[in-house]
């Protein structure tokens, strides 16, 4: 079965949804907001691999992370998950990444989560790869971290 790697910007409420319910809620009437290597983003960067690609996917996420959270002072957090291709529709306009989850994402598909590490927070040049990584089993203690 063919997967797409979705990296999904999290806010307080979603990990709480996950731990809980065991999903991330989405469908009609509650898109998702994610980010994948889609063609769009393919076709702006011709040269780059899968790694490359995938990385650029994952620092759009990054940086639509900062918007989700409930405060500047709390932690950024993505979580990269495996969706099926039905699950995504390409998103519009800016990131060429943007892709919308428009079906649950089941916990069982997250892979990791990754989360800014508590020296970087509040920190004005944020960069993608001063996030930390949780193996998926992790979960409570990503929500820890967050109060």
């Amino acid at each position: 079965m063919a997967v797409v790697r979705v990296y999904v910007p999290l806010a307080r409420t979603d990990l709480e949804q996950l731990a809980t319910a065991g999903s991330l809620p989405a469908g009609q009437g509650a898109p998702v907001s994610a980010y994948a290597v889609t063609s769009a983003l393919r076709s702006r960067a011709p040269g780059l691999d899968v790694e490359d690609l995938e990385y650029a996917a994952f620092s759009d996420a990054v940086a639509a992370a900062a918007s989700v959270r409930s405060s500047p002072r709390h932690r950024r957090v993505v979580a990269a998950a495996d969706a099926d291709p039905a699950w995504l529709v390409q998103g519009v306009g800016e990131p060429a990444s943007s892709v919308v989850l428009v079906a649950p994402l089941p916990l069982s598909r997250v892979a990791s989560f990754h989360i800014d590490d508590e020296s970087a927070v509040g920190v004005a040049d944020e960069e993608a790869d001063e996030l930390l990584w949780y193996d998926v089993t992790e979960l409570d203690d990503v929500r820890s971290f967050l109060g």
